[in-house]
């Protein structure tokens, strides 16, 4: 090969990074200017609100004085009237008909007047507030996010240095390799020569000597550089593949959990003021004029309706391009190089067991802050929805009573909780944006070094296990036997089904019972991966006709076994196929899901019965899953997004372009009713909530059955 040639393909995979990083950097950028649209939006919404409220107090104050003037005006009327009785006597019927008419008059004048003063001072004075508010955490919340970005891009930068690091060290070793293979042809050349006639002199046999001597030393420094090249090659290699796994896990970690939490910080307390004012301003509406209860009620809905998670998944589904994580990043070996693992070997592994040991304990201690920092984050935003939610307007004691005029003057007065309400407020607004910075970072920090830390144990799982020396294994002794080919991962769910005579395998039913008593209440269930060598650890166990989770495990095997399940389905043909696709999409469209509906469920196909129950056995258990969402941050719509793709398979000539997100969200549909969407038990009979079902057969064993 030239070396035109080497050098394009040497170049090539940096090429490679360098595009999925300029990608990676548009990316960051469309979150901050989709983020940054969003405030501007809110801002001048606000903005506009302010102006509407100013514009209305002052027509309200032209009506009330209109109104007074005009009352004042007939009253005056009626007292220089002949009609006029003395106030000893009592007026006329018609006459009190009309003194009713101007004082209600009267009345609808100061009741209006009331009204421009609430509009005038506190709303305009309170949406001030919240625009300042709303600002103040937008760049707070946008420089917290630069600084993740900038972390990230770090971490691709390093990257693409190590690799250029392992690129060099791994030429050089192929260089010291070739001169010591050159140095032992010559030296071999020089011992297969013919030695002198015997009629020569001493002297060229010393000089063969000082030759063959001179070659010796020659092959035994090149030897000493090749294996110091190679050794440093090693390590470079080692040091690329953990930046490559360390980069992958922090930018999956800034994607499926950072991005929600800054979009949280950047939303903090916006619903909750927005939906005070407007309700304030409902109540005002509703005493002053009841004829507009029609109007005020559509208004209330949507103050009722007020959503900060529903608005944060919409922002997130309306730019999936910018919030669904990139392609992770792959390994490039260098020219010849096959070894893609990190390799605890030679002088290399008593520093990774080092380094090892270090990650560990800084990761045990990293972790047990972060708990202690999460919980301190928890109860402090629980404490911020309390303090707006506590808050009573005021305001409103201006239409205490319907005759009292000086009540209904007086109104504008926040009161004198308000400033302190407000310097509260403000307080645990600061302490909640310095704990969530250092949540954040710690949670990147322990991602990466998680990373790192599974790496390298199984690096040198590995290495021991070549020295001969005994790894940890599943406790066979202790664990039930089933027959092997009741334990497997097939291709063919329903031919396995019909084969076995189980209504739904033994692998999906012990992970559900497992997950079902232990895992209910773990964070990011099915969404956090797992060990994957503790996934192949319980896989061999099934495939050997044991049952690894039938006497309980530990927590750390949680999302272990949640990733074993999805591998269940992940090998399998999708479940949904392509024929109830199309019905499928149109269960995307129930909105709400309906509770019972079974002429808008999909019509499955009597053939695939056997797979119709596994797929309510699941579904029934996802639901019960999703019902503990407030303890494992797993919706319907998080759970759709990790078992979308792979039970439902879109047509191959499906024109509409992507299917996909539809999809997750039938598949949410049919997590929130599976009752709805499937047959009943008594014509598919097994087991229908795989959750309940699973949680019983944990406390005993029994038999599937159907669980109500």
């Amino acid at each position: 090969m030239s070396a035109l040639g080497r050098a394009r393909k040497e170049r090539w995979p940096q090429a490679e990074y360098e595009a999925q990083a300029k990608e990676l950097r548009g990316q960051l950028g469309e979150q901050q200017r989709g983020r940054e649209a969003q405030a501007e939006v809110r801002l001048q919404l606000l903005q506009d609100m302010g102006d509407f409220l100013r514009r209305k107090a002052e027509l309200e104050q032209e009506y009330s004085r209109g109104l007074e003037k005009l009352s004042e005006r007939f009253t005056a009327r009626l007292r220089g009237a002949k009609e006029h009785p003395r106030k000893e006597q009592d007026p006329p019927s018609p006459l009190r008909c009309w003194q009713l008419v101007l004082n209600l008059t009267r009345q609808a004048g100061r009741d209006h007047g009331a009204l421009s003063d609430i509009y005038a001072g506190p709303l305009t004075l309170h949406l001030s507030q919240l625009s300042d508010d709303l600002g103040r955490l937008v760049k707070k919340s946008r420089d917290l996010e630069q600084q993740m970005q900038d972390e990230l891009l770090t971490m691709v930068s390093e990257l693409q240095m190590a690799m250029k690091t392992y690129q060099t060290q791994h030429a050089e070793s192929q260089s010291a390799e070739n001169k010591l293979r050159d140095a032992e042809r010559q030296e071999e050349k020089r011992g297969g020569r013919q030695p002198p006639e015997p009629g020569g002199a001493g002297q060229d046999k010393m000089a063969r000597r000082a030759s063959l001597r001179k070659g010796e030393r020659l092959v035994e420094k090149r030897q000493a550089r090749f294996l110091a090249a190679q050794s440093k090659c090693t390590a470079a290699r080692n040091d690329y593949l953990l930046h490559l796994a360390a980069t992958n896990t922090v930018v999956s970690n800034y994607y499926l959990r950072d991005v929600s939490d800054i979009l949280d910080c950047s939303d903090l307390g916006f619903h909750l003021s927005l939906g005070r004012m407007l309700r304030t301003y409902l109540v005002a509406e509703g005493r002053a004029q009841s004829s507009w209860q029609e109007g005020l009620g559509a208004l209330e809905g949507a103050v009722l309706a007020l959503d900060p998670p529903g608005d944060k998944a919409r922002l997130m589904e309306a730019n999936p391009a910018a919030y669904c994580p990139p392609p992770r990043f792959e390994f490039h070996p260098h020219e010849g190089d096959e070894v893609a693992e990190v390799q605890a070997v030679g002088s290399v592994l008593p520093e990774l067991l080092r380094q090892w040991q270090d990650i560990e304990s800084r990761l045990k201690d990293l972790s047990l802050e972060t708990e202690e920092v999460n919980k301190t984050l928890q109860a402090t935003l629980s404490s911020f929805r309390e303090l707006l939610g506590a808050e009573e307007p005021e305001e409103l004691e201006a239409f205490g009573g319907l005759g009292s005029s000086e009540s209904l003057r007086g109104a504008g007065a926040e009161g004198r909780g308000g400033a302190k309400r407000r310097a509260q407020h403000l307080e645990t607004e600061t302490f909640y944006l310095a704990k969530l910075e250092l949540f954040l970072t710690r949670r990147s920090i322990g991602a990466k070094l998680q990373s790192k830390l599974e790496m390298l144990g199984e690096a040198i799982a590995k290495a021991a296990a070549e020295d001969g020396e005994e790894l940890r294994a599943l406790p066979r002794a202790s664990l039930p036997r089933v027959p092997a080919a009741f334990a497997s991962f097939p291709t063919d769910l329903e031919d396995f089904v019909q084969k076995s005579g189980q209504a739904v395998p033994l692998v999906v039913e012990s992970c559900v019972r497992f997950l079902s008593l232990h895992g209910l209440q773990h964070e990011g269930i099915f969404r956090v991966p797992g060990s994957q060598m503790r996934v192949t650890e319980i896989r061999e166990a099934f495939e050997r006709g044991e049952d690894p989770l039938a006497g309980g495990s530990y927590p750390r095997d949680l999302d272990s076994v949640a990733g074993l399940l999805k591998l269940y389905f992940r090998v399998q043909k999708p479940l949904i196929p392509p024929d109830v696709f199309p019905e499928l999409l149109v269960t995307a469209s129930w909105s709400p899901c309906p509770s019972a509906s079974p002429t808008s469920a999909p019509s499955w196909p009597g053939s695939r019965g056997p797979v119709v129950v596994v797929l309510r056995y699941l579904f029934g258990f996802l639901n019960h899953v999703s019902q503990h969402s407030d303890k494992n941050m797993m919706t319907p719509y998080n759970l759709a997004v990790c078992f979308g793709p792979t039970l439902a398979a879109a047509p191959p000539a499906w024109t509409p372009s992507p299917p996909q997100p539809h999809a997750n969200e039938a598949v949410k549909c049919l997590i929130l009713h599976p009752e709805a969407a499937f047959p009943p038990p008594a014509s598919c009979p097994a087991p229908l909530r795989g959750g309940c079902g699973a949680a019983r057969r944990g406390r005993r064993d029994a038999a599937p059955g159907p669980c109500g």
